[in-house]
């Protein structure tokens, strides 16, 4: 990468470094997640603003930096359009987004269809509609991109296409077979299907399609809690109050765990 070298993306951390730089924890395009400092950023300039104000989660960038190791250093930013509106359980659902991020992609892995997949979810979070269908189809694009995402439109054992009025349990290493019982953690067909397609989940899917999606998600994601859903059950008890950037997703926190019964994480 040279120095004057823009692609896009996004800043999904930062934190303070030294008395004027921050920090920063970026997933760009073409490299994916990688370490930033960027020094001075924190010093106001000609103008009185400084440029930590740009380097924002949820705000579109165009970045260039120099530096192979582990930790690159800054050398320009521009914003690539407005920052993404995210407010309310809004903010709290894309805090959850850059988490999985941060937690589950490695460093220097780029995939364009994860930064896609990114970038839609927070558009679609900024435009005020349901969380959960967005929310569910990045996870799967997620687990997919890296080989962990099972079929969802076939029954594992026989083949045959998964019906819309029948329910089933999904395997995460296989995928869904048939209910013979009333299992806890089975699923109607119809949920599976919009799961399968990305598409809308219809009414009353979106319980179970998030508790399919924490099955899938929990081995790989350690036993460590995520912070984000901590912090969104702490908001729905009227507790916590959330404002980017956002915390650090690699701090401990003694919040519960969010019920099934919230929307979204």
């Amino acid at each position: 990468m040279t120095r004057d070298q823009l692609q896009p993306g996004y800043v999904l951390h930062r934190r303070d470094y030294g008395d004027t730089s921050l920090l920063l924890d970026v997933y760009a395009a073409a490299a994916g997640r990688i370490a930033l400092v960027a020094k001075g950023a924190r010093r106001a300039r000609r103008g009185g603003s400084s440029q930590a104000a740009l380097l924002q989660p949820y705000q579109p960038l165009l970045l260039a930096w120099t530096g192979r190791g582990e930790v690159g250093t800054l050398t320009r930013a521009e914003p690539a359009g407005r920052p993404l509106p995210l407010a309310g359980d809004a903010l709290y659902c894309g805090f959850y987004v850059n988490e999985l991020l941060l937690r589950l992609v490695a460093r220097h892995d780029a995939d364009e269809i994860i930064f896609a997949a990114y970038q839609r979810a927070l558009t679609e979070l900024a435009g005020g509609g349901e969380a959960d269908t967005p929310l569910r189809r990045f996870e799967l694009t997620l687990l997919g991109q890296l080989g962990y995402r099972p079929p969802l439109d076939r029954d594992a054992d026989t083949g045959r296409p998964i019906a819309a009025d029948v329910r089933y349990v999904v395997e995460p290493e296989r995928g869904p077979i048939l209910d013979g019982m009333d299992h806890p953690d089975a699923l109607s067909g119809a949920t599976l299907l919009a799961l399968e397609a990305g598409t809308r989940l219809p009414p009353g899917a979106a319980r179970e399609a998030r508790r399919l999606l924490r099955r899938l998600l929990a081995p790989h994601l350690g036993e460590r809690p995520l912070q984000s859903r901590a912090l969104f059950a702490a908001r729905r008890r009227g507790g916590a109050k959330l404002s980017a950037p956002t915390p650090d997703p690699g701090a401990h926190t003694r919040l519960d765990p969010a019920p099934d019964s919230l929307q979204g994480v």
